[in-house]
């Protein structure tokens, strides 16, 4: 009997758990917009010269939708494929090579020596690429954006 009692009792208590549990309005599912990364007026995949590589590494990232909207910057990692030259100690011959600078940056533009790394001497073949970039829009929905790669040329 007491079994009984124990187990009607259970039932009832799970039974009348659906009538508390809270109701949730039904969600909208959010498309995310076309977004458009900038750099000084240079879109994705751009040749520019070192000059104006030297002169646009300073000003900030600008993120727009096919609206104009901007969104905020959340995060970002940016390369700097950098061209330098290496010389063997024991024969003192020098050959060309590559170097890599990486970070990630939570702030546009990058940090004063980001900027003067890359306006130090800046070469034609070097490559500035900013990528895995994430905005928020005004709404608090995070949004990836694509990549912007700009070739020194």
């Amino acid at each position: 009997m007491k079994l009984f009692k124990l187990s009607i009792s259970t039932i009832l208590i799970f039974l009348s758990c659906n009538l508390f549990a809270q109701k949730t309005k039904p969600t909208t599912k959010f498309k995310q917009p076309k977004l458009v990364i900038t750099l000084g007026g240079y879109k994705d995949s751009s040749f520019i010269s070192p000059q104006v590589a030297a002169d646009i590494i300073s000003l900030p990232l600008k993120i727009i939708d096919k609206k104009n909207d901007e969104k905020i910057i959340s995060s970002y990692n940016i390369v700097y494929r950098k061209n330098v030259v290496t010389e063997d100690e024991a024969t003192g011959k020098v050959s060309p090579t590559t170097t890599v600078k990486q970070a990630l940056l939570r702030a546009t533009p990058p940090p004063k020596l980001w900027v003067e790394a890359i306006q130090e001497n800046p070469k034609s073949g070097e490559l500035i690429i900013f990528y895995e970039i994430i905005v928020k829009d005004k709404e608090g929905h995070y949004m990836f954006c694509p990549d912007l790669k700009l070739y020194v040329k």
